[in-house]
């Protein structure tokens, strides 16, 4: 028989199960995202005025920067704890699903598969040790650096300037990001001087375009899902 004196366990608020799960889902697709290269339209632009070819970026950096959205929002309603527990907590799938990765790969292939299917998914699922390390190592550094500068300039302009905390916090996390991956995936395989460049300059810029309208609108959503549930 259950004790009726018993408290009930604590509820979660509906806007961190909600942000919980979409984190989840950023992380694992992610690094399948970042096999693609892709162009930055009117963007391009900046990298031969600095001496850079038209800048670009790996497609991951989207999924990336909506868990630096997540993870900023979460610590805007619930606290900087408990936003560094949910990337804490984002180490689980993302290691599980680069595990699941790796038994996938070692499977044999169906005998009547099209081999230039299992080229392309073996292309895209593959990857080498230093990749992983400089992944795994990335996003832990980053995002719980994003989450500490973001609260950190809260504790010093109070609720207010959102959108600048959220830039700043943002932009600084991936020079971090782009610094740790690149250096631990590729120093000593090619020269990475240029790309570190353009790649920071890139996301720097995507940081500051995308990052603040996107956490004001999941923030305003975060608060009406839970006065929804009061």
């Amino acid at each position: 028989m259950t004790d009726p004196t018993a408290s009930p366990p604590p509820a979660i608020s509906r806007s961190l199960f909600a942000f919980a799960i979409f984190y989840g889902g950023m992380v694992c697709i992610a690094g399948v995202l970042g096999n693609k290269q892709v162009a930055l339209g009117p963007l391009s632009a900046i990298g031969p005025l600095v001496g850079l070819g038209p800048l670009a970026v790996e497609a991951g950096i989207f999924a990336f920067l909506m868990l630096v959205v997540t993870s900023s929002s979460v610590a805007e309603l619930h606290g900087r704890a408990t936003a560094n527990k949910l990337v804490l907590i984002g180490f689980v799938p993302l290691i599980f699903s680069l595990l699941l990765s790796l038994v996938i790969l070692d499977l044999p292939a169906a005998h009547d598969m099209d081999p230039a299917r299992l080229s392309a998914f073996d292309t895209i699922m593959g990857g080498t040790p230093r990749i992983w390390l400089g992944g795994i190592l990335a996003y832990g550094i980053s995002t719980l650096l994003n989450v500490s500068i973001f609260s950190r300039l809260k504790g010093q302009e109070g609720e207010k300037m959102l959108w600048l905390r959220s830039g700043v916090a943002s932009a600084l996390s991936q020079i971090v990001d782009t610094l740790i991956f690149i250096s631990v995936a590729f120093y000593g395989v090619f020269p990475i001087g240029e790309l570190l460049l353009g790649q920071m300059m890139a996301k720097v810029v995507l940081s500051i375009i995308l990052v603040p309208p996107l956490i004001y609108a999941f923030v305003a959503l975060g608060r009406r899902l839970d006065a929804k549930a009061i």
